[in-house]
């Protein structure tokens, strides 16, 4: 089986006729399919929120095979996964992607749990301590997009679970919980 990096790479990564958009419908529905499941899981486990179209992905090509998707096929596939709420299209050119291998919502409760298991409730803490600090780290939350984050901590303030206030630049704005 083949890799990418310790990323165990499915069977049909290495059978060239799933690099080229395929015609028949239900057998695009099926590659679809794969593609989109391909990417989220890939994303989940490398920690990746943002693919560029244009950019170097490594899942866009198979170097064994001698093979790379179309920017036609790229496309595709990731609106597929925006149709679906599974990404975003970060700006109108559809150049760059904002990919949700987890949605909004299952981000705010990974918040609130977060929260929950390490005593936080009203407790204060920075946006940047939640996505880099000492608590986060081993957790999903280490590393986490930035713009991903503001929209679950909005979901949870929306909630009266918490609440955001400006700091006086990005970096030190904070979040009250109230759990």
């Amino acid at each position: 089986m083949q890799k990418l990096g310790d990323f165990k790479l499915p069977h049909f990564f290495n059978y060239p006729p799933y690099f080229t958009l395929q015609p028949v419908r239900d057998t695009r529905e099926k590659q679809v399919q794969l593609w989109k499941d391909l990417i989220l899981d890939y994303c989940k486990t490398q920690k990746i929120f943002v693919i560029g179209l244009e950019e170097d992905f490594a899942l866009f090509s198979n170097p064994v095979i001698e093979r790379s998707l179309s920017h036609e096929a790229r496309e595709a596939f990731l609106s597929a996964l925006v149709s679906e709420g599974r990404a975003e299209w970060l700006n109108k050119g559809h150049r760059k992607c904002l990919i949700l291998w987890h949605r909004v919502q299952d981000w705010a409760d990974i918040i609130f749990r977060f929260v929950k298991d390490n005593g936080l409730e009203d407790s204060v803490m920075t946006v940047e301590e939640i996505r880099s600090g000492i608590e986060s780290r081993g957790t999903e939350l280490h590393g986490i997009d930035r713009t991903i984050l503001m929209r679950a901590l909005r979901v949870l303030e929306q909630k009266g679970k918490l609440a955001i206030f400006k700091g006086t630049s990005a970096d030190d704005e904070g979040v009250k919980f109230s759990m």
